[in-house]
């Protein structure tokens, strides 16, 4: 199977909590819970973190978030995946650094100070609800598989597949076909988000979808439903 590497950005809309404990006080983070959890744990296991961000003042590089990553990785012996995010709650937006493979939440207090002693400032406690609905953008690489010709596996996850689509959409545009598509496809519960790959010749759009025990023939379902609505 023929393995590519490449860098894109990926846009999702999650619910977001506030993190009250275990992180530098009078800081912003927040903690985007699994949404396809209850499929992949027990009750139990749900407590792990699943993605952390780190709400920073200014807006930090990619290149930036990627070294001190490595450094920390390194100097603890963790295997953290650190990326460049925008987030956007209500009329609110922010710039911040997602992290993933946080092993507990009591890791969380000493990895933030690990990149504010790299230079990196936190943005100040906001309140909200425990429950927030926020668009995420994350600058990140991604490994893939080729299946066939648009379609892309993931190496380190069976369960999630990536197809190129013929154009741009709007956020907007995104979410209301997603409404309706989901309302006349056979497959369900299914994780989608929007992003692009950057390649050689230009921007290219595409789609993830994640759903626990997924097979070719239900993407294959997925990806005709978006493309005959993009034709």
């Amino acid at each position: 199977m023929h393995t590519r590497e490449l860098i894109g950005k990926l846009t999702l809309q999650e619910n977001v909590s506030p993190i009250e404990n275990n992180k530098i006080q009078n800081t912003f983070v927040l903690h985007i819970p699994n949404p396809l959890a209850t499929y992949y744990t027990t009750f139990s296991e749900i407590n792990n973190p699943n993605s952390v961000l780190f709400l920073t003042k200014k807006t930090v590089s990619f290149e930036g978030i990627l070294r001190v990553t490595k450094m920390i990785n390194e100097a603890f012996e963790l295997n953290l995946d650190g990326a460049k995010c925008e987030i956007r709650i209500g009329n609110r937006k922010y710039g911040g650094i997602r992290v993933k493979n946080i092993n507990k939440f009591s890791d969380i207090e000493k990895i933030q100070s690990s990149y504010m002693k790299e230079g990196f400032e936190f943005e100040r406690n906001v309140r909200i609800n425990k429950e927030n609905e926020a668009i995420i953008r994350v600058n990140k690489f991604f490994e893939l598989n080729k299946v066939e010709d648009g379609i892309y596996q993931s190496p380190n996850n069976e369960d999630r597949y990536y197809f190129v689509i013929p154009k741009h959409m709007t956020w907007d545009q995104f979410r209301d076909l997603t409404f309706d598509i989901k309302n006349n496809v056979s497959v369900t519960n299914f994780d989608i988000a929007k992003g692009i790959f950057y390649e050689n010749d230009g921007i290219t759009d595409m789609l993830r979808i994640i759903k626990p025990n997924i097979s070719f023939d239900m993407v294959k379902e997925i990806q005709q439903k978006y493309l005959d609505r993009l034709s």
